[in-house]
């Protein structure tokens, strides 16, 4: 089940950023996964997909922060270490707490 977690982080950070762990801008030591955690709360706007975010769009804070969070999900889903990655029942419960913070900044 933990690979599960491991996967499902991947495909958290495909589908916000729209890449691949296999894309060309990933080479030597620049993976997805250092590019994802590199990007603070303030130039996540570079790594997520621009179809999901624009600046000019009504509620563009909460879509960066839940965007944001769910990233950093998606980084704990990744542990080096697999007995110390999250469990998929640890994983629905974090997305649960975004979904309901971003639904509430947003009306």
């Amino acid at each position: 089940m933990k690979g599960d977690v491991y996967s499902y982080g991947i495909l958290l950070m495909e589908t916000f950023t729209r890449k691949k762990p296999t894309d060309e801008i990933f080479f030597d030591d620049l993976t997805m996964r250092n590019w994802v955690s590199q990007a603070s709360l303030d130039s996540i706007v570079q790594v997520v997909d621009a179809n999901l975010i624009g600046q000019e769009e009504e509620y563009f804070m909460p879509k960066k922060k839940c965007a944001s969070s769910i990233l950093h999900l998606a980084l704990d889903c990744l542990t080096s270490i697999p007995t110390q990655r999250m469990s998929m029942e640890d994983v629905v419960v974090r997305l649960n707490k975004i979904k309901i913070i971003f639904l509430t900044n947003t009306g």
